[in-house]
Parts: structure tokens; C-alpha cells; sequence
């Protein structure tokens, strides 16, 4: 793989009876009969999809919102995640999604906050996007900034690549990616960008998915630079993970004047039968710390109570 290229009906016939045909009205009525049998015939013969269970547990005056096509893995996994976030002083949102139990969790999912550095991996998919759209690979200098920006969470490569991919640009990918509720943050204020866990968890979805939005090269270039983060930047959702899944995370990490300590944790779990997220975005945190915690509580419940895939 080259350094500057890390990615790179027909329409049916008329089959009615018409009037004025040679084909009797007793045909007709037999041939409907027919029909009527078989069809009836294959609704019997195919097998009833499984029914999703739908739970839901209170943290305050919100509710985690689970459904799962696993029995009783939303009643656990929404119970238990409020558990997790009823002891936290900050406030929070969750989102979770789990291909292989078609399980999804949702809290205070539509809730706006300072994305701090998360927002890096949505720069990074804008860039790609903007250079599948000029055909071409990134230059060396490109993935000089993005390795450094997402390994590193490097603020002075993101400013260069924000000024660089544009607010046009930006804007455009996540009008692509269905992110209908981020914001970018104003004046080049990257890390003030307003987000939300939904679109969050909806960037992880375009990322481990095939789409049209971003190709297979350019996703495996996303999740390569998040699965090779610095270690002391591994905390938040992959607490308590299997150590047969593949860790891709972000984390961002923002004091501010109001509402404290915005800490936030993103990441994809994939290889070895896993393909899951999950996203846990906080603020009015006291410190980092205790934003950590935070994270690290709900996630481990969720990398706990996920059944593991089975094996080969």
C-alpha cells in the first residue's frame, strides 16, 4: 500500500386479464382460488420472526431504552445500565448498538454536548469523503496530521485538518452520514462542535458497515488509526472488554467554565464474532476523573452483559 493512498428493473410486462380476452370468468375464479391456497400455503410453511423485547429502566426523569431480539438481554442490559449511571454526579447520554443480537440502548440519546476531541473521527471521515470526491489518496502529509490527530488526539493537527477540509466540507459528510444533530463548532472551534450520542453512534454504524458514504478503504483507514491509540488514551467504553474483540476508540476530554468537565468515550468492538458499539458522552463532571468513572461504569455493564459471539 502506497503512503500518499491509504484508501483508495426492467419493468414487468402486464400479466391482468383484460376484458374482452378469451379467458372465462370461472378460470378467473379458479386461478384466484389457486393463488389464494398458495399463498396462504408459504405463509404458513415461513417461520415467524422472533419478536424483539423491549425494556426500560429510569435514571432520574430519563429512561434507558433497550430492545433486543435476545430474551431478556434488554431487561439486563437496561437495568443494569441505569445502575450504572443513577450513582454518577454528571450528566450523561448512551447509545449502544449490537449487530449480532440486533440489540440497541438508548439514553438521553438526542441530548447536545461539547464534543471536545470525539469530534476528531468526524474530521477524519470528512477528510476521506472530501478526497474519494477530488479522486485521490491522502498525501504524506495528510496522514502525517490524521495519524497524529487520532493516535495522539493531537489539538494542533486537528486545527490544521479542520481549516483544511472546510465547513463546507464538514458539513457535507454529515449531511451524508444521517448526523442531522451535530453542529460544527464556530469560528474553528472544533472541540466546541455540539453532538449528540445518536449521531455518534450512527459515524460508528457508517464505519463498520458498507455504505455509500465512505468505502471499505477508507474505513479500515479510520478504524486502524483508533484501534493503534496511545495507551494511556484506551480509557472510557472499552472498560471490561473481551479480549477476543478488536478495541477502535476516541476519546475527548474538555474543562470549561460551565458545565465542567465534558469527558466522552466512542468505540467500535469488532473481530473474533464481535460487532458492537458504544458511545457515552458526559458533562458536569468535577474532574476527569469522575467522567471516567462515569464511562467506565455503564460501559463495563454493557461489555459484561453482551453475550459473547460463538466460537468457531
Amino acid at each position: 500500500m502506497r503512503r500518499d493512498q491509504p484508501w483508495r428493473q426492467e419493468r414487468e410486462k402486464d400479466g391482468s386479464f383484460m376484458p374482452g380476452t378469451c379467458t372465462s370468468r370461472r378460470a378467473l375464479r379458479r386461478l384466484a382460488a389457486i393463488t389464494a391456497a398458495g399463498a396462504a400455503l408459504v405463509t404458513l410453511a415461513a417461520p415467524a420472526a422472533a419478536a424483539a423485547d423491549s425494556a426500560s429502566a429510569s435514571v432520574g426523569s430519563s429512561q434507558v431504552t433497550c430492545t433486543s431480539r435476545q430474551p431478556k438481554l434488554a431487561a439486563r442490559l437496561s437495568q443494569d445500565i441505569a445502575d450504572a449511571l443513577r450513582g454518577s454526579r454528571g450528566s450523561s447520554a448512551l447509545a449502544l448498538y449490537d449487530r449480532p443480537t440486533d440489540t440497541s440502548c438508548t439514553f438521553r440519546g438526542d441530548a447536545t454536548f461539547d464534543s471536545a476531541s470525539v469530534v476528531k473521527v468526524t474530521v477524519l471521515g470528512a477528510l476521506l469523503r472530501k478526497a474519494t470526491a477530488e479522486h485521490r489518496g491522502l498525501t504524506p502529509a495528510e496522514v502525517d496530521l490524521t495519524t497524529a490527530m487520532i493516535t495522539k488526539s493531537d489539538n494542533d493537527a486537528t486545527s490544521a485538518l479542520w481549516r483544511e477540509v472546510g465547513h463546507k466540507d464538514i458539513q457535507r459528510f454529515l449531511s451524508l452520514a444521517g448526523m442531522w444533530h451535530t453542529v460544527p463548532g464556530p469560528q474553528g472551534l472544533w472541540g466546541h462542535t455540539q453532538i449528540t450520542a445518536d449521531d455518534q453512534l450512527q459515524l460508528l454504524r457508517i464505519l463498520t458497515s458498507d455504505n455509500s458514504v465512505l468505502d471499505r478503504n477508507a474505513r479500515s483507514y479510520v478504524l486502524g488509526l483508533m484501534n493503534r491509540v496511545i495507551p494511556d488514551q484506551r480509557w472510557g467504553v472499552p472498560a471490561g472488554v473481551s479480549g477476543t474483540a478488536t478495541v477502535h476508540v476516541k476519546n475527548g476530554w474538555l474543562p470549561r467554565a460551565t458545565n465542567g468537565w465534558r469527558v466522552h468515550s466512542i468505540g467500535a468492538f469488532t473481530g473474533g464474532g464481535h460487532d458492537y458499539a458504544i458511545v457515552v458522552l458526559s458533562h458536569d463532571n468535577r474532574s476527569m476523573k469522575e467522567g471516567i468513572a462515569t464511562i467506565e461504569s455503564a460501559a463495563g455493564v454493557i461489555n459484561r452483559d453482551l453475550p459473547p459471539p460463538p466460537t468457531a
